[in-house]
Formats: structure tokens, sequence, C-alpha cells
């Protein structure tokens, strides 16, 4: 559950969902009715999962959208009927996750749907008018689009339940965390990589190992004679990320799985390792860049800024839209200025966060504890000073500073974030090792495909 104050932090200002700003539901009504001119072609079954069928026109739009995607990225597409299979094979996960949600029980209203399709919105900039247009001119149907995010969100939720939930971290590893860190060993890089994952079943014979393995070979191979690695992630990578072309993006050293890292160590910018094993297969791994870790980051226990604040949140719902909570906020924020009213007085009386009940206090805050959108308004701000309504995934703010000063990392933060750190790492591995074993556990079947999926 994501709060305002983000990762391990153990203070929570709000509970919630990780969905951020909700939808006017008026509108939402209006933009999600379904299509109604549906192709009269006859569909026709391209791969069962357990009791349930994928279709063709299924698959058709899905390769559609990929293909845009690649296009947008200017990512040669690879021939139609290997990008028809690697799209069948993300439906197929993507399947049997949705049914081992259903049966844990894990549901998504609308009004969930809504807010992440508001907070979409929200970061895109635009109005949720706006966005619908946008999504329509991408050629999807906003029927099939928020019905595509009702998806994405029970498979997060899944992931969070059967993944995230149980990785552990011990006191012991912490300390050899600590260690290296003292050393300066893992942590004074960020690094950004890209994969090509060739997948082995989760009890893998020894000849299906050694095709992987030689399949991940030839991979290399070609990606060390030329061929465009993006196009042979789409074309070949088992990994969730292959249709984005397996670019896992910058990273801290840390939060890569440790044979990532030791694989690329000796890599210049643009090279492609060898083969790696791991539990999940073999990786072939492109390291895209490499950069030094910004003050601050990856456990870097210099003194660092604090920020003293307190905020009033009123958040958008179906009774309050963000047009009437701003305006509530600039009259509580002039009624403050004037004198007529005390920020606190103002906080314990409208304010929807756990920590009116302190005049809305939010304590000592260090960089990175709260959600991008709030930090950035309050490190915009002088001491005293009330900014104007701030918009978060949690509501509207007003943010006042109360004061700052440096501060010396305590003990406990630094252990907690050395916590988060190799959960992270942990995590990407463990996710992987899920989704093949969702895999393996479902009756599957393909059936023929043609290349006009």
């Amino acid at each position: 559950m994501k709060h305002l104050f983000s990762g391990f932090l153990l203070v929570a200002l709000v509970s919630t969902t990780p969905d951020a700003l909700m939808a006017q539901t008026q509108l939402t009504k209006t933009l999600s009715a379904p299509a109604s001119n549906s192709s009269p072609v006859a569909d026709e079954i391209v791969a069962i999962v357990n009791n349930e069928v994928i279709t063709r026109n299924e698959l058709r739009a899905r390769v559609n959208a990929v293909e845009r995607g690649l296009q947008r990225q200017g990512t040669a597409l690879p021939p139609v009927d290997v990008l028809n299979r690697q799209v069948l094979d993300r439906l197929i996960d993507e399947r049997a996750q949705l049914q081992e949600a259903r049966e844990e029980g894990i549901r998504v209203d609308d009004f969930a749907v809504d807010r992440s399709i508001a907070s979409m919105a929200q970061q895109s900039k635009v109005s949720l008018a706006a966005f619908h247009d946008r999504v329509v001119a991408d050629g999807t149907s906003y029927y099939a689009f928020r019905e595509d995010v009702r998806n994405e969100i029970i498979m997060n939720r899944l992931r969070e339940r059967e993944v995230d939930s149980n990785i552990q971290v011990s006191e012991g590893e912490i300390d050899n965390f600590l260690a290296l860190q003292g050393g300066g060993t893992p942590g004074s890089q960020e690094l950004d990589i890209a994969q090509i994952l060739i997948r082995t079943p989760e009890q893998a014979s020894s000849e299906q190992i050694e095709a992987a393995r030689a399949k991940a070979d030839e991979v290399y191979k070609q990606a060390t004679s030329g061929s465009d690695f993006t196009k042979l992630a789409v074309t070949y990578s088992n990994a969730p990320d292959a249709l984005t072309g397996g670019d896992l993006g910058w990273r801290p050293a840390e939060r890569y799985p440790q044979v990532f890292v030791d694989a690329v160590s000796a890599l210049s910018i643009g090279d492609v390792s060898k083969p790696v094993k791991s539990p999940n297969g073999f990786h072939v791994l492109k390291l895209i860049g490499k950069r030094n870790a910004a003050l601050g980051k990856n456990l870097n226990i210099a003194p660092v800024m604090q920020t003293h604040a307190r905020h009033i949140l009123i958040r958008v719902n179906e009774v309050t839209t963000e047009a009437q909570a701003k305006a509530r906020l600039m009259e509580i924020k002039q009624r403050i200025e004037s004198g007529k009213a005390k920020f606190e007085d103002m906080a314990r009386t409208y304010s929807a966060d756990g920590s009116s009940s302190k005049g809305g206090d939010l304590g000592e805050i260090f960089p990175g504890d709260t959600v991008p959108e709030f930090e950035r308004a309050m490190n915009s701000l002088k001491v005293g000073e009330i900014s104007d309504p701030v918009e978060t995934q949690f509501g509207v703010h007003l943010i006042q500073v109360l004061g700052r000063r440096m501060q010396d990392v305590p003990e406990e933060r630094v252990r907690l974030l050395a916590r988060q750190a190799i959960h992270d790492r942990k995590l990407d591995e463990a996710y992987q090792d899920w989704v093949r074993s969702v895999r393996d556990e479902a009756y599957v079947e393909i059936r023929l495909l043609d290349s006009h999926a």
C-alpha cells in the first residue's frame, strides 16, 4: 500500500489504495460505455488457458497496440508470426494471473479504475476528456482501455500479495549490505540495463536447460553482430518487459540482481554480456548507461536537509471535485494569511488526513519521504510560507514549512533504507519466478497461428 510517505517508512498519512485521484463519476459513465461498432468478422480461438479462451480478435487488438508502441519508439518490427507469438505469450501470462486473482477474491471496482485513469490524465497534464480523446485517437476502444486498466490493477494487487509481501530481508543481509556500502562497493553508481530472458521451466530437465542455453548463445551472437537489441528482445525475450525492448531503466546498482551487476561490471556502454544464468533462465544483458549516483542516493549517510512541515488535505471524491477542493483551500489560505484563522485550527477542522489531530503537523521530513509532487511544492517554500493548493494522488493539499535543518541520518533510517534496497533487488527475480510458476501451473493449449492474426 502506498502512502504519502513512500517506501518502507512507517509514517502513513492516509489509508488509501495505490491508485491516484478519482475521476468525476458522471463524465466517467459517459466515457466508459462500450463501443457499439463491433466487428462482424467471425472470431476464433487461438489459445486456451485453463477454462478460458483467447480469441483472434483479442490477439489482433493487442498486436496492433504493441506495433503502434514500437513504431513510436522507432523500433523495427519483428516478423508478424514472431510478434503474434510474443504477444500471445503475454496474453496467456495475464490470463493465468487474472484467473488466480479471481480465485484469491481480488476485485477492482469502477471507482478504483476511475482514480487510476484520472491519475494518468493528471500525469499527462490533460483533462480527463482530453485523455479520453487521446486514447480513442490512438485506435483503442475506451471501454477496452478501461478494462485493461482494471486488469493491470488486479494483477498488481495479486503481485503485491503473492510476491512483494513474501520477500524476507534478514538483519544479517542488512549488516552485509551496509558493510559493502561503507566500503563504497555497490552504491556509487546507477545503471541502465536492458535484458533478454530465455526462460526455463520451473522443473526444467537437463535437455531443456541446454536448449535454453543454446538459444541464449544464439541471441548473444546476433546482438554482438550488429542486430538491434530492442528488436531481439521483442523477438526472443520471455521477460515481462520484452515488448518494450527489455530496458529496465535507470536504477541504483544495488537495486539490480547481483548477477546483473557482476555481468556488466566490466562492460563499456553499449556492450552486451555473455548469457548469465539465474533461477529463471538465461539472461543476455546490454549496458545502456552508467553514471555516478547523485548525492544522498544509495544510502549515502552524509547529513541531509530535513524539513518540518504541516498540511491540510481535502480529498477528491464523488462529493467534492478537484475544483471545489482547490477553491476551499484557497479560501482557507486567505483566512490564515489575513490573521482570521490559525493553520492548526483549520487542519483540525477540514483536513482529511490522519495528522489533522496534530494540527496537520507531519514532523521532520527527510528527502524522499513524501510523494514527488508534495516534496517539490514543499521544497519551493520559504520557512513560514503557505503553498497554493497542491495536487497529489491523495487529494489537494495546503502545505506550510515550519523550519529546516541539516540532520545526520539516524541509524534506524539507514537500516530501513538498506532493507528497501535489498527488497527491491530481490523483487525482480522473485517476480519473474512467480510469473513463470503461474504459467507453468496453468493448462495452456495454443492453437495453430498463421501470419494474419
